[in-house]
C-alpha cells in the first residue's frame, strides 16, 4: 500500500492534464489524512471536462460521523471497491479520479529492514494514479469535505513491484498479494473519468512494460 507521494504544483498539473483554470495548490509531499490534489470530471459542465480539487487523502464515506476516521482509507483494493462499504458508493456513482504524482514511495524489505524506495516515470512526466473520491457532508453544519483514495492492484507477478512491502512468511512467494498503485496513461484519462464502470475495468491493471526509475529514496533526496 502506498502511504506517501509527492504531488506536483497546480500549474504543472493543469498543463499536463489540460485543465484550464488555476486552483491554488503549491504541491507537497502528501501523507494520509493530509491535503492533496486530485482531478475529477467537472461537475458544472454539460460537456466532458476536468477539474482540479484539493481534498483529504483518505476517503470519507457518506456514513461517517466525522471526517477524522479511526481506520485507514488512503488505499482501496480495486478487487474489493465495488462491494466494500467504504468505497462502493463512490464506485457505483462513477466518482473516479486521477491523482497526480511526481513520485511515490514504497517499502522494500529485501535487506531485512524497511528501506523506502522512490518511483518516478522514466520519461520525466508525472504519474496519473487511479483513485475514487467523495464529498462528505456534515449534517449538523453543512460543511463539505472533499476526499479521495488511491486504488491498488495485485503485483505478485510484476518484476519490480513484487519486491516491495514486507513478505508474509505464512504465504508462498507467488501468493503474497503484494500491492501497487495503478498508473493511468494520459490517453486513457477521459475514459477513466467519464466512461461507464463496465468499460473502465480494463484500466485496472499494472503494465509490466512501463519503464520506472526506482531506487532508495534517500539517494533521491538531492534531486
Amino acid at each position: 500500500m502506498c502511504t506517501r507521494y509527492v504531488s506536483p504544483e497546480a500549474a504543472a498539473i493543469e498543463r499536463a492534464w489540460h485543465i484550464g483554470r488555476h486552483t491554488p495548490w503549491q504541491g507537497a509531499e502528501v501523507f494520509p489524512q493530509r491535503p492533496g490534489a486530485f482531478i475529477r470530471a467537472a461537475r458544472d459542465s454539460s460537456e466532458p471536462a476536468r477539474e482540479l480539487v484539493i481534498g483529504q487523502w483518505g476517503l470519507v464515506p457518506w456514513f461517517a460521523k466525522s471526517p477524522k476516521l479511526t481506520y485507514s482509507t488512503c488505499n482501496a483494493r480495486s478487487e474489493e471497491m465495488a462491494n466494500k462499504a467504504t468505497f462502493k458508493d463512490s464506485w457505483r456513482h462513477g466518482r473516479r479520479c486521477i491523482i497526480p504524482a511526481v513520485s511515490f514511495d514504497e517499502p522494500n524489505w529485501e535487506s531485512g529492514r524497511n528501506v523506502w524506495w522512490r518511483f518516478r516515470r522514466a520519461d520525466g512526466e508525472p504519474w496519473g494514479l487511479a483513485g475514487l473520491w467523495n464529498t462528505w457532508v456534515d449534517r449538523s453544519t453543512g460543511e463539505l469535505v472533499e476526499s479521495y483514495t488511491m486504488l491498488t492492484v495485485n503485483a505478485d507477478h510484476h518484476p519490480l513491484m513484487r519486491r516491495m512491502h514486507k513478505p508474509d512468511p505464512k504465504l508462498p512467494p507467488d501468493a503474497q498479494d503484494k500491492r501497487s498503485v495503478i498508473p493511468v496513461a494520459f490517453e486513457d484519462v477521459d475514459l477513466w473519468l467519464h466512461g461507464r464502470s463496465e468499460d473502465v475495468r480494463s484500466l485496472l491493471r499494472l503494465d509490466g512494460n512501463q519503464p520506472f526509475e526506482a531506487g532508495p529514496a534517500d539517494l533521491d533526496s538531492g534531486r
